[in-house]
Formats: C-alpha cells, structure tokens, sequence
C-alpha cells in the first residue's frame, strides 16, 4: 500500500487501464465465440443435377440408370476419350511443351482454328479479319464474357436478355450477375413436344428493338427440338427487322448430327443474313474435353479496325476474371485440328457419338412400343442431340425414382449419353409403369 501509494499518479492510472482493457478483451473473446462474421450465410440451395447424382450414388439398386449427367458415355456406360484427343495428348507429352501462361486472349492458332470450324472456312467475315475472338473457359465462360461485354458498351439503356423457355440453366444466373435483366421468350411446345414456332416469334417480334436475343446453335439444351432451316430463315429475318442483338450458344458443333457443318447452318445463315452475332463456343462435348474448360468467345464486327478494338476490349474483361485460360485443351485442339489426318478421325469419332445417341433414341422409341405403350413417342427420334424431352410429368418422374430406381430431373429431361442397349428396355418398362400408376 506504501509503494503504491508514492507512485507517480499516471502510473497508476496506466495499470488501471491495463486492468480495464484485459476485462474488455476478454468479454470481447467471449462475445467472438457465439458470433461469426459469416454467421448470418444460408445453406444455398442444391443445383438439381447435383442432387440427381447424390440420390443415384445412394441408391443400392443395382439397376439403377443416372439420366441426369450432360457427359457422353459409351454403350458400356463408361466415359471416352476419343481416339483423335488420345493421340494428340501423346503428341504433346512427347513434345515436352512448357507449362508457360498462355496469352490473356488465349493461343491465337487456337482461337483461329477453332473460328473457323464454327463459321466455315469460306467465311467472308472471319477472312476479312473482322471477327474479334478469345480464347475462353468453354461455354459458360465465353457467356460470362459475352455478359459482361453486352453490361458494359451497350449503347444507352442496358438492352435486356430473352432466352429461350426452357433454357440451360446457367444461362439466366450467368446474365443476371453481368448485370442483366433476363426476360423469357416461348420455345416449346409441350402439345407438340417440339418448337413452338408462333409463340417464338410473337414474343420476339415483341421484345423491345435492339435486345438481346440468347439461342441455342443447335441440340437445344433440355429439349432436342431445333428449328428447320425454314424456320431458322424466318427467326433470322424477324430479328434482322428488329434490330436485336443475336448470342449464339454453340456446345454441341458435331455431336448433334454427326456433321459439323450441318450443326453450324443456323450460326452460319445468321452470318450471312447481316448479323452482327456473338457466339459463345464449348469444345467440351464435342471433344469429350469436359474438365479442361476449353471455349472461344467471338463478336462479328463491321470491319478489321472494329475487331481489333473489341478484342482489346475482350482482353480487360478477362484479365480480371481468371488472367490468363487453360493451356492443355487448346494444345489438344491445335495439334489435332492443325494435322489433316486427326482432324479425319475427329469427324469420325464425333460421327461416332452423335450415331450412338441417335441410335438409342430409335432403341427407346422401339421399346416403349414392346413394352405395350399406345402413346406416340416419334418426338423421342425427331429432338436431337445429347438431351430428350420425354414429356414425363414431375409426379412420373418421381416414381421413376422411388419405383424403379431411374434418376433424372423433374423437367423430364433425359440424357441419352446415359441410355445403353443393356438398359433401354428396362428404362422403357419403367417409363410405360409411370405413365399408367400418374
């Protein structure tokens, strides 16, 4: 009490405080353990094929399908690597190539090449030099690109973006965060259970001059149900009267028919019509190259001068997004499409898999007809591509599920990929036992 008492008063006052601040701390400690800074975040909701998969890997049945997956599998089930990316991978290995970033734009012989598979090589706008393109992370990517593109220079108001009714579902979250509003047009047409021509155009011929309009190149994504090139034409011309803006979905060049050129007649017509089009590019289908996120983002332009600018601008928007893209896909693209005898065995081995899904279309339809169903299922061979619009019911599919153990959205979309010889006829007694019990 002497001592403390002869100490100079600030002293005194500074164990105070120190006394005072270790009280505060330590209720402050207290207080951190039942508060978060990120307390507050819900659990976000499942994407629906993620939550197919889950209930498909539980699932002990052992004759249970997964319909659901938008991957190509063999007649085994399993997944390919064809032939042609298996070459080129070797190649590469061998060559020792380093693993130096690539450009920001992306490797310009990539990103030529793989142009010209989608716009031909007699385009007039793409040798003139006046198609500005990047590299991209495949098709979601190159529509990030395209969003953010369309955010930032689109003269006056923001024009809004119409996609198709029903439209891959990353389509709307990927616009809607460039800072989009995305409105719907109609597309299909579940009497029909094919495109809904006179709705398609009355709503775009209603959407205000100079908006955006999403389409899907071809293979639709989830129906199947394209567009004849007549009624492509007509889609063309009502657009070109309305001054809309034209993005083109291309992830399908090849898988669809078997023929790459065929597939990329809408793309093509659009060109040719005056559109001044975007087209957001995905080798992931149609060079079995899921995982390595290999795309091109291009925009047709007036001229060569017009191209350079936008590029330039195409190049900032990717810098801060991921800097510079993947290397590995587009030395697999090169090197195959750069070598007359890989790029053979590519259209073969394409053919191969669009052959493959058309069969099994054929296969299904054939077997809902064994299996007794008076139902007409010829939309089944007419949609295309990966997906199928069964037209089975949310309740069907359901059942589907819990009866049969078949997983799939509750749109009814099924992946053909997933349909084998070994499993068609058990999918399609599965599907004439839904369509009786709801």
């Amino acid at each position: 009490e002497q001592r403390v008492a002869t100490l100079p008063p600030h002293t005194h006052n500074m164990r105070l405080n120190k006394q005072i601040l270790r009280r505060i701390s330590g209720i402050n400690r207290q207080q951190a353990r039942c508060m978060s800074r990120w307390g507050h975040v819900e659990m976000g909701p499942k994407d629906p094929i993620i939550g197919v998969t889950e209930a498909f890997v539980e699932d002990t049945n052992p004759s249970k399908l997964n319909l659901g997956v938008g991957a190509y599998r063999d007649d085994q089930g399993k997944p390919w690597i064809l032939p042609c990316v298996a070459e080129a991978s070797e190649r590469i290995v061998k060559q020792h190539l380093p693993h130096e970033y690539a450009p920001i734009a992306g490797f310009k012989s990539f990103v030529d090449k793989g142009l010209k598979l989608a716009y031909g090589a007699d385009s007039a706008v793409l040798n003139s030099g006046a198609v500005a393109g990047i590299q991209a992370l495949s098709g979601t990517g190159s529509l990030r690109i395209c969003g953010e593109f369309i955010s930032k220079f689109a003269q006056g108001k923001k024009p809004d973006v119409y996609v198709p009714n029903p439209t891959w579902g990353n389509h709307i979250p990927i616009m809607q965060d460039s800072g989009l509003v995305v409105k719907k047009y109609r597309y299909y047409d579940h009497k029909t259970n094919g495109v809904d021509m006179a709705g398609l155009l009355e709503d775009i011929s209603g959407a205000p001059d100079g908006s955006v309009i999403l389409m899907h190149v071809c293979a639709h994504n989830p129906t199947g149900a394209d567009p004849t090139i007549e009624e492509w034409k007509q889609i063309s011309e009502l657009c070109k009267q309305k001054g809309h803006f034209i993005v083109m979905d291309s992830a399908y060049q090849g898988f669809a028919s078997g023929d790459p050129d065929v597939d990329a007649a809408s793309l093509r017509m659009f060109v040719e019509d005056g559109h001044q089009v975007a087209l957001c590019q995905s080798f992931a289908k149609n060079f079995g190259l899921y995982g390595h996120r290999i795309g091109t983002f291009s925009i047709v332009c007036e001229d060569a001068d017009e191209a350079r600018k936008v590029e330039s601008q195409l190049k900032i928007l990717a810098r801060p997004m991921y800097s510079n893209p993947p290397i590995q896909g587009a030395n697999i693209i090169n090197t195959i499409l750069e070598d007359p005898a890989l790029t053979k065995q590519w259209f073969d081995d394409v053919k191969t898999m669009a052959d493959r899904i058309i069969g099994m279309r054929q296969m299904l339809t054939d077997a809902l007809v064994e299996e007794g169903s008076s139902e007409n299922w010829e939309h089944i061979n007419k949609q295309i591509g990966m997906f199928c619009f069964s037209g089975l019911s949310g309740e069907q599919c359901d059942l589907l599920a819990s009866d049969h153990s078949v997983y799939l959205t509750r749109n009814g979309r099924i992946s053909m990929a997933g349909v084998t010889t070994n499993n068609v006829g058990y999918l399609a007694k599965a599907m004439v036992d839904v369509r009786k019990k709801a």
